[in-house]
């Protein structure tokens, strides 16, 4: 076997103890499928069928709970998600200063659509409701970066200080 399968393996196999950790912590509590469900994530960056099936038999709990948890809530994600999320507002301030148009440059740049991730996970694209910044329409997120009062034309600059 070659060392980058070999590293891979041993990183498999540090995110599985750190979740079995964690499901240990929480075992036998009422109410701990969520905060599992949180840390799992925190620990694969998504939940991968596996870790719900994991999941599922450490705490008891039919697949069909700990997916309908996951699946309702949308703070979890089921898809690998881009180290760096962007999400765009399309709140009423922002729809009505260009939010929209703002949004269709980042899908142009980035060749993917909205509620998607790009193929090299460097990316992922989220409209939103609203962000909190109304006085800064429109507005994005990078990750905890704010970019206000944007325009189409200033998106691929702001997309490069991510690569």
């Amino acid at each position: 076997m070659c060392n980058c399968c070999q590293q891979d393996q041993q990183v498999e196999t540090e995110k599985e103890l750190k979740l079995k950790e964690v499901i240990g912590k929480f075992c036998n509590q009422r109410g701990a499928l969520i905060p599992v469900l949180q840390a799992a994530q925190d620990i694969y960056g998504y939940l991968p069928k596996e870790v719900l099936i994991k999941i599922s038999e450490d705490l008891n709990l039919p697949l069909s709970k700990v997916y309908g948890v996951v699946t309702f809530y949308a703070q979890f994600h089921l898809k690998p998600r881009g180290r760096h999320i962007i999400r765009v507002c399309l709140g009423t301030a922002c729809h009505v200063r260009g939010g929209a148009k703002v949004l269709e440059r980042i899908e142009k740049e980035l060749g993917i659509s909205d509620g998607s991730t790009t193929e090299d996970l460097r990316y992922t694209l989220e409209s939103v409701a609203c962000i909190g910044a109304c006085g800064l329409a429109p507005v994005i997120m990078v990750g905890d970066d704010t970019h206000g009062r944007l325009e189409p034309e200033q998106i691929p600059e702001i997309l490069e200080k991510y690569e």
